[in-house]
């Protein structure tokens, strides 16, 4: 079975995720993939979206379809786009997460990540509270 990465198929797996901001559309995706900074890690079930700069990436968002998650997909996506940042010269990797989002949070530790920082009240929710960011980083050299 084929579920190729377009922009198009990002966005709807991005709108099934993440149900509590406002999700990405395809011209968000195809105009941050327009860079040669950018790339995409995964598949339409899950993928990583990822900016180098220098020796820095930042994983700009993952999304997993709620239809796919808990099969290890976002563990795999994120042992993917860390190679692909490595390969293209980063030595330390960033992403930020809900404070909200304890999921998320343990896949991250589970991968190495450690907390560096806080930005407060940086998601804004639709019928919540806004959430503070948490700032990761982990080395990969």
């Amino acid at each position: 079975m084929s579920d190729p990465l377009t922009p198009e198929a990002m966005a709807a797996t991005h709108a099934a995720a993440f149900t509590q901001s406002r999700p990405w559309s395809a011209a968000e995706f195809a105009g941050l993939l327009d860079s040669p900074l950018v790339f995409a890690a995964g598949s339409a079930r899950c993928f990583a979206l990822v900016r180098v700069i220098a020796d820095e990436a930042e994983m700009l968002t993952i999304a997993t379809d709620p239809a796919h998650q808990r099969q290890g997909l976002a563990r795999a996506c994120m042992a993917d786009w860390e190679s692909a940042a490595r390969a293209r010269g980063a030595a330390e990797v960033f992403l930020e997460v809900a404070a909200d989002n304890a999921p998320a949070q343990a896949l991250y530790r589970a991968c190495g990540f450690a907390e560096c920082g806080r930005r407060v009240g940086y998601y804004r929710r639709q019928d919540a509270k806004a959430a503070d960011a948490i700032l990761m980083r982990k080395a990969l050299r």
